[in-house]
């Protein structure tokens, strides 16, 4: 079974971040969850991502806000994917941490996802996993699927609508 590390720069980012987590779940991706800043705990964040591999990981999901370097430092670490989540502030809805996630030297590629687009990053993560993982590539498909009848659904009701007014 694939296995994704979910970090987070503070546990303030959860409520986020747990949008991500539910769609790993649906996807049936086990996933390690932690709380480890580049700021605060850089020791930690090394011992951890150098390990990573040797624990079963095979793709590494980081959210952070403001000087959002988490996802960056992860990826300077290993050759694992690594798939940054900006997390919104204050500073023009997160743009601070978008700007420090997307801009990345080169060599140094993180996969980014929108201000606070959580489902997103589990998503992408299900894709690049499915290249090693068939059973992931099914469950990938019913879920476009799902999204394709859903808005063929809502616009069948947004016709019904203009029909009756």
């Amino acid at each position: 079974m694939p296995k994704a590390a979910v970090i987070m720069g503070s546990d303030s980012d959860y409520n986020v971040v747990k949008k991500c987590t539910d769609q790993l779940e649906k996807f049936g991706i086990d996933y390690d969850m932690q709380v480890i800043s580049a700021h605060r705990n850089p020791d930690q964040i090394f011992d951890y991502v150098r390990s990573a591999e040797d624990n079963g990981i095979e793709i590494i999901i980081g959210a952070a806000g403001k000087a959002a370097h988490l996802p960056g430092i992860m990826a300077g670490l290993t050759t694992l994917p690594v798939i940054g989540i900006p997390i919104k502030t204050s500073f023009e809805g997160g743009l601070d941490s978008l700007l420090s996630i997307v801009q990345m030297p080169s060599g140094v590629p993180v996969a980014t996802v929108a201000v606070d687009g959580s489902q997103n990053a589990a998503i992408l993560a299900a894709q690049i996993l499915a290249l090693k993982y068939p059973e992931l590539k099914k469950k990938l498909e019913d879920f476009k699927k799902q999204l394709n009848d859903e808005v063929v659904e809502k616009n069948r009701r947004l016709h019904a609508q203009l029909a009756e007014d």
